[in-house]
């Protein structure tokens, strides 16, 4: 079922269809928790009660099908669905049930992860439910197997490279006629490659390649990796963007699995990794941009007052100031991709300098597409002084201070930016104003990738924060501070140029 998708809703309704896991690592609690950590409202239809833990699968109840049944039929009937996660379904009767209902309902967006055998251990689909289980694939738009569960999918034995994996993943895909995300987590090796396929296609959509992040901790991953996509891309369309915010997000919830401490065996991934760091900041107890978020109040406050982002947010900014605007923004975003990827280069982890590197991309690939689109290649104003002296500032910073003190300085237009987008898009909301005017201007910096981007930026200024000296905190602050009033600077100028009331900075944010 390869299908695109239009409706984006601002937070997407998906269902899970999974079985249970009491330890909360895996299964339709894994599911609820990814839709949450991406933006999206949970909902779950529990297809077998399973007695697991981080050691294995003790035992397994299959509740009747007309139970399950009724469940979807409740679900249905009643709420509109933006997408679906099939987990575990274990039994021929569940599977052609659940295949009859897609048939049925069609929804938007179907992602499939063939669950046969758990991580700890375990069988989770008996052996005669796997000729029905291939008779369901053609209903996902996108399919999410491990190695071994390609291979039966493939008819094959499990790959032992990845080329062979690949091989299997693009036999499926044109076998059943939808995507497929081929997952070299099972292969040994330093890296952990992973491929989005597309039927028709010769070479993968895309291709990943991250080191592994050494843990034992990855109960429930191929659960909430399938979960998280589905909402994200019933929020986007977007399936390229959808598969590389959900592995980021998971990369970062294996990275802090450590710290949770749940079970004696593999245990679960850390979902709300991004927003449950607690770090030390050099005042009080607290995080270090805690502070920061209370030190740029003022300036913050300003920002929402501003003409331009109260007609940004109600539809009623001229075009020509919005273009305006976006053609100075998108000279400012060649910039910024240049010292996202100064930072890339400096920094003191892998996880860092992956973050950066990524980041100095997506502002090519993802944040420059709304600027072509809008701006019809037209070339280049003039640059205005204050793209000038923000541009300056950022290479300054970025190029010839520490990573610490460059981190910090990026981090206002992750941050404010995230601010502005969710509060307008939730007044325009509010509002009825749909469809909107300046509606991909605020999907993009509302989107649950830019936010999760955010909480990265914010989790390494912290770790920075904490191992640096009174004097690095100090100018941490300054550059911080820097970037805020030039954001505000930046937001306050296409309306200035345009004959608005004029625009000082007040002097108590000049710091840096």
């Amino acid at each position: 079922m390869l299908t695109t998708h239009s409706a984006v809703p601002t937070v997407p309704r998906v269902l899970s269809i999974a079985g249970t896991d009491p330890t909360g690592g895996a299964g339709q609690a894994a599911d609820l928790k990814s839709i949450a950590a991406m933006g999206g409202y949970g909902m779950n239809v529990i297809t077998a009660v399973v007695a697991q833990n981080t050691t294995g699968v003790i035992d397994i109840h299959t509740p009747p099908v007309r139970v399950l049944r009724a469940q979807l039929e409740a679900v249905s009937s009643d709420v509109t669905l933006d997408a679906v996660k099939v987990g575990m379904l274990g039994s021929v009767e569940v599977i052609e049930a659940v295949r009859d209902w897609l048939a049925e309902v069609k929804p938007p967006v179907t992602v499939l992860d063939p669950v046969m055998v758990a991580t700890a251990g375990g069988r989770l689909l008996r052996a005669e439910a796997q000729t029905a289980l291939l008779a369901l694939l053609p209903f996902a738009d996108l399919i999410t197997p491990n190695l071994p569960e390609l291979a039966v999918l493939a008819g094959a034995a499990p790959a032992g490279t990845w080329t062979e994996a690949l091989r299997q993943g693009q036999d499926v895909a044109e076998r059943f006629g939808t995507r497929v995300l081929v997952k070299g987590g099972h292969l040994p090796g330093a890296r952990t490659p992973d491929a989005l396929l597309e039927p028709g296609r010769d070479e993968p959509v895309i291709v990943f390649d991250d080191p592994r992040v050494a843990t034992s901790n990855t109960h429930g991953t191929g659960c909430s990796l399938s979960c998280a996509i589905a909402t994200v891309v019933a929020r986007t369309g977007d399936w390229v963007g959808a598969v590389s915010t959900a592995r980021s997000w998971l990369r970062g919830a294996l990275e802090h699995a450590d710290g949770l401490h749940v079970g004696r065996g593999n245990g679960p991934v850390h979902h709300f990794h991004h927003a449950q760091h607690v770090l030390v900041d050099t005042d009080s107890h607290g995080r270090f941009t805690d502070a920061l978020w209370r030190d740029c109040e003022g300036v913050r406050g300003e920002i929402d007052t501003l003409d331009f982002v109260a007609q940004l947010g109600n539809g009623t900014l001229p075009s020509e100031t919005f273009q305006w605007y976006l053609d100075q923004d998108r000279q400012y975003l060649a910039v910024y991709s240049r010292a996202l990827a100064a930072l890339a280069a400096a920094a003191p982890s892998e996880s860092a300098r992956a973050f950066f590197a990524h980041g100095a991309a997506e502002v090519v690939t993802v944040e420059s597409a709304l600027h072509r689109t809008r701006l019809h290649g037209a070339p280049p104003q003039p640059a205005s002084e204050v793209t000038k002296t923000y541009s300056d500032f950022l290479l300054a910073a970025t190029g010839s201070e520490t990573f610490a003190v460059g981190a910090a300085a990026v981090l206002p237009c992750y941050w404010l930016y995230a601010a502005v987008g969710g509060a307008l898009t939730e007044k325009a909301r509010a509002a009825g104003l749909e469809p909107h005017p300046y509606g991909d201007w605020l999907a993009t910096y509302n989107a649950p990738g830019f936010h999760l981007a955010t909480e990265r930026a914010k989790d390494i200024v912290d770790r920075a924060a904490a191992t640096a000296d009174p004097v690095t905190r100090r100018r941490m602050r300054e550059v911080f501070m820097r970037g805020c009033e030039l954001e505000l600077r930046f937001f306050a100028e296409p309306v200035r140029r345009a004959g608005a009331r004029p625009f000082a900075v007040a002097s108590t944010h000049r710091v840096g």
